[in-house]
């Protein structure tokens, strides 16, 4: 196009609402699950955001599905398998707006989860880089499970040592400022669970701020095929991520105790995934080594746990199931 023999050049785009998000989702062999995500994410009352589906090599369904939606804001990044911080950081390099959150392709957020965390956002100081709401559980068919609970207390700052406690709250609850990840703050992709809690570690050891709303707002899906099914992984690699915690003094090496109450709490949660599995023995076992390194809780509610909660187990773990 000219005028006046003077070539024209198209005007650069709008830049982003400020309160724009990057929504990424992450899935490997996720199909089934993935709609009902996808549509919780379109849905949102808060409408300045992308959706960025990175399909980690899935062998099913899940570019169909990707497809079948036909809204503008929905972008589709098939990858080689390469495991879910990969993908997550593909997302990352993809995103284009000021906020990042992330989904799992099995999970939901609640048509104002946006709108609530950025609302938090305007009332924060810009020195908090990261907030999380509270969580609710659903089975397979998205209905609340029986055994549902707040996944959070109630609403506060979280520290570097509320994540070496607990892997809470959970990265579906979660939106990040964009500045605040880099080359050296991204998921490490030699994790193949704990990740999450990996990075929320490392980002508040290096003074960013994490405000949890403590209202549920997303809804954590609990089926057959968790990666947090398998037993084994698990305890592995949450191992592994409070013990470079511990080597890298997010919490000064100092303050044993606390470390202790770490390692009791890593144990106690490694029992019951090993009893879901039916490996009582194990379970038994990683019960006692919680109670040897810390005896006693006088404050359990600290650690998202009720009184006597190891003696209820270790009671659970005896009976006949």
């Amino acid at each position: 196009m000219e005028s006046l023999g003077i070539p024209l050049t198209p005007p650069p785009p709008p830049p982003p609402h400020p309160l724009a998000v990057s929504v990424i989702i992450p899935s490997f062999n996720y199909a089934h699950y993935l709609p009902e995500s996808i549509a919780s994410v379109l849905q949102q009352s808060h409408p300045h955001l992308e959706l960025l589906v990175v399909d980690d090599g899935s062998t099913d369904q899940t570019a169909a599905v990707v497809h079948s939606f036909s809204d503008p804001r929905l972008r589709y990044l098939p990858q080689p398998n390469a495991g879910l911080s990969a993908a997550r950081n593909t997302g990352i390099h993809h995103a284009k707006f000021p906020f990042i959150a992330f989904l799992d392709a099995d999970d939901l957020w609640h048509p104002d989860f946006l709108e609530t965390v950025l609302h938090q956002f305007l009332a924060l100081p810009d020195t908090f880089s990261a907030i999380a709401t509270g969580t609710i559980r659903i089975d397979s068919l998205s209905q609340i499970t029986s055994t549902s609970h707040y996944n959070a207390s109630h609403t506060r700052e979280l520290t570097v040592r509320d994540f070496c406690l607990r892997n809470q709250p959970l990265s579906s609850s979660i939106v990040l400022r964009r500045h605040a990840l880099s080359p050296n703050l991204l998921f490490n992709p030699s994790l193949k669970s704990s990740e999450d809690r990996d990075l929320w570690i490392r980002l508040t050891a290096h003074g960013h701020r994490f405000f949890l709303i403590g209202t549920p707002h997303a809804s954590i899906r609990r089926h057959p095929k968790n990666m947090s099914k398998n037993a084994r992984r698990m305890k592995d690699n949450t191992q592994q991520v409070l013990s470079q915690a511990w080597r890298h003094a997010a919490v000064p090496r100092s303050d044993l105790p606390f470390w202790l109450r770490a390692f009791s709490i890593h144990y106690f949660l490694v029992a019951y995934t090993h009893f879901d599995e039916g490996q009582r023995a194990k379970a038994i076992l990683f019960c006692l080594t919680s109670f040897l390194l810390y005896p006693f809780f006088l404050h359990p509610n600290r650690v998202a746990e009720p009184h006597l909660f190891r003696l209820r187990a270790f009671a659970h773990f005896l009976l006949p199931r």
